[in-house]
C-alpha cells in the first residue's frame, strides 16, 4: 500500500528536559497509509514523540523529515509544514466563543484562504462524517467530551492534512465517551489516513494499528505489528507492561 519514499522519518533524535532524557536516539519511519501506534508506561517519551513531529518540541539533535523536507525551525516554512499535519489532543483546545462549525472552518479561512462558503460547505461534510452535523451551531461548552473531542477531528481534517497525530485523544474522556472517539478514528485509519497515535487503548492498538511502536525510557524498545507484539511481545519492558495492562 505504500509506496515511494516514507511519509514521516525520524533519524537518531534525541531530547533533554534539562538533565532528562526524554527521547534516547529514536529513529522511525512512517509511510504514507500507515497507521503506527505508540504505547509505553508514563514517563516513556511517547506523547514528546509525537509533538516533536510538528515540532511543538524543538529537538535537540537529529533530523525530522516531513513528505521529504527537514522540519523548517521557525517561521512560514513551519506553519506550512503544521497546516500539513494534523494534531489531536488529550484536552480539545477548542474556541470557547465560536460555534463547532466556526471551529472547524476557522483554519480553512484564516491559513487557507477558502472562501468561507465553500469552508462552510466542507465543514459540515467533515461534522457529518465525525457524526455531528446536527450540533453545528452549539458552543463547545454544550457538547459532552467526546462529541467535542470529534470536532477537534474534524477540525483538524478541515485543514485537508497529509498526517495526523493523536496525542492520548481518548484519555481526558469519561470510559462511555471513548469508543466514539476510537470509531472515527479507525474509520480514518481504514480510509487510508497516514496516523501516528499515542494511546492506552489496546484494542485500538490491536484492531487498527499496521505497527506498535512500544517505548520505555525515551527509547524505542519494540517495532513490531500488532499481532506478533500482543502474542509475543520480545522485551521484558514489553510483557512486564503487557501484563500490567492486560491483566485488570
Amino acid at each position: 500500500m505504500a509506496t515511494g519514499e516514507p511519509l514521516i522519518v525520524l533519524d537518531s533524535v534525541n531530547k533533554w528536559y534539562g538533565p532528562l532524557h526524554v527521547l534516547d536516539d529514536v529513529s522511525l519511519s512512517v509511510d504514507r497509509g500507515e497507521v503506527v501506534v505508540v504505547i509505553g508506561p508514563s514517563g516513556s517519551g511517547k506523547s514528546t514523540l509525537c509533538r516533536t513531529i510538528n515540532r511543538l518540541e524543538p529537538i535537540n539533535s537529529g533530523t525530522i523529515t516531513f513528505d521529504g523536507q527537514e522540519l523548517p525551525a521557525e517561521g512560514r516554512a513551519l506553519a506550512k509544514l503544521r497546516s500539513e499535519v494534523g494534531m489531536v489532543f488529550q484536552s480539545f483546545n477548542l474556541f470557547a466563543h465560536k460555534t463547532i462549525l466556526e471551529n472547524v472552518t476557522l483554519g480553512p479561512i484564516k491559513v487557507r484562504g477558502e472562501k468561507p462558503a465553500a469552508a462552510r460547505e466542507r465543514g459540515l461534510a467533515l461534522l457529518d462524517r465525525v457524526g455531528i452535523a446536527n450540533q453545528a451551531d452549539k458552543f463547545p461548552a454544550q457538547l459532552s467530551g467526546g462529541q467535542q473531542q470529534r470536532v477537534a477531528i474534524a477540525r483538524a481534517l478541515a485543514m485537508q492534512p497529509k498526517a495526523m497525530l493523536f496525542d492520548e485523544p481518548t484519555s481526558a474522556l469519561d470510559p462511555e465517551m471513548v469508543g466514539e472517539v476510537l470509531d472515527v478514528m479507525t474509520s480514518l485509519a481504514r480510509e487510508g489516513m497516514t496516523m501516528v497515535v499515542v494511546t492506552h487503548e489496546m484494542g485500538f492498538a490491536r484492531h487498527a494499528a499496521n505497527r506498535v511502536i512500544f517505548m520505555a525510557d525515551g527509547k524505542l524498545v519494540e517495532d513490531a505489528a500488532p499481532t506478533d507484539f500482543f502474542a509475543n511481545p520480545r522485551s521484558e519492558r514489553a510483557r512486564d507492561f503487557l501484563s500490567k495492562i492486560l491483566t485488570h
